[in-house]
């Protein structure tokens, strides 16, 4: 029997769970809607649970009553009317478990430590934006301002300043700045290919007779080429259409060069200096974009047999999400909790980039910004590359 069904069974009525004899259906959202947010706020630790197709009897008998098929299709959407209606956020799940042979409905919603929770837009005339509930023993009682202000308090008794949070370069001491090699990216395989065609496109001078014409492209096609390779004996059209080909002809060459034989690096460290852990922690990065800063979206495919393979799934997946959008690009990372004095790697696999020449002697400004649900307010900042 797996764990919900379990409670179904076996659990009795207190804060954290709740029972009630018939599905909440569409003539009962008002009803669910208050019931979420009274065992929301409920003072209980862990997963709260409403049980719906089971009552008890005056004697304490659990009596259960089959929910139709139809109350789990989505219709209503329980959670998205839970997400639309109340602030901040709930995790809530709903979903069908069988006891005794009968059908029966559990809402499972995740641990509660944003409290309070409140009305976020009005629902009705009885349930209206900024309205709440808590649930005491077995009942929904509506929350006035001395129990709203007593876990206003709380929360942020038990919150973490952005202060305590330190995020920077690994080393010795964490950096804001890093230091950043720059790399002649004329010898990119792309590049290389062009320029080669470029001079045979010169070669092919109008104001050359044919007959020099072609005794110059064949020389020069000799000391581009070299000896090995045979020539052919191609048009200027076909040269140029070639030209406008060569980066997605060369584009898993380029990405080997950029991201496998000369990139950087890019590891950041977070220290929680605070004396709780932060709670689904989560950072992002914003980066300029610029012809010469390159940052690779994915680890480069492997080099075999002469061509290129797949990395496995497991390799990739640990390599940062990169989404280059609104002329920036965007790193989001999940962290998870992060316990307090433990340094924590913010990337699986660091970030890989690749800078030219051209931006020697320049820097490059990396803004984060750091949430998590027990951080007071985000923590925001400037990193630098220096190159």
């Amino acid at each position: 029997m797996d764990t919900l069904a379990r409670i179904a069974q076996s659990a009795t009525p207190s804060t954290a769970v709740q029972f009630r004899k018939q599905a909440y259906g569409k003539k009962g959202v008002h009803d669910f809607l208050r019931d979420v947010l009274a065992i929301a706020n409920a003072s209980a630790d862990g997963n709260r649970y409403i049980i719906t197709g089971v009552e008890f009897d005056q004697k304490g008998d659990r009596l259960v009553s089959a929910l139709a098929e139809s109350d789990f299709s989505g219709k209503p959407a329980y959670e998205a009317l839970a997400n639309e209606h109340i602030e901040p956020p709930i995790r809530i799940r709903y979903q069908p478990v069988t006891i005794d042979g009968k059908r029966v409905g559990v809402f499972e919603i995740g641990d509660c430590r944003d409290r309070p929770y409140m009305m976020r837009v009005d629902h009705s005339e009885h349930l209206r934006r900024g309205d709440a509930y808590m649930r005491v023993n077995d009942a929904a009682v509506k929350m006035g301002r001395r129990q709203l202000q007593t876990l206003f308090e709380k929360q942020f008794r038990d919150s973490i300043s952005a202060t305590s949070l330190e995020i920077g370069f690994p080393g010795d001491i964490i950096h804001k700045d890093l230091r950043v090699k720059t790399r002649n990216l004329a010898r990119l395989p792309s590049a290389v290919a062009s320029a080669r065609l470029t001079q045979l496109l010169e070669a092919r001078s109008p104001e050359r007779g044919a007959t020099t014409n072609s005794m110059l492209a064949r020389l020069t096609h000799a000391r581009v080429f070299g000896s090995d390779e045979p020539y052919e004996n191609r048009s200027t059209d076909e040269i140029i259409q070639e030209m406008r080909q060569i980066k997605d002809q060369y584009h898993d060459h380029d990405n080997h060069f950029l991201f496998e034989q000369h990139h950087d690096d890019i590891q950041l460290v977070i220290v929680n200096h605070g004396d709780e852990p932060l709670r689904d922690a989560a950072i992002s990065l914003v980066m300029p974009t610029h012809e010469a800063f390159n940052i690779a979206a994915s680890l480069p495919l492997r080099p075999e047999d002469g061509g290129f393979v797949e990395r496995c799934p497991t390799e990739q997946a640990d390599y940062p999400t990169v989404n280059p959008r609104d002329g920036a690009i965007h790193v989001a990372i999940e962290l998870g909790d992060v316990e307090p004095e433990q340094p924590v790697d913010v990337f699986a696999t660091p970030l890989r980039i690749c800078v030219d020449d051209e931006l020697q002697g320049r820097r490059v400004g990396i803004q984060y910004t750091m949430t998590a649900r027990n951080l007071r307010a985000p923590a925001k900042g400037t990193l630098r590359l220096l190159f």
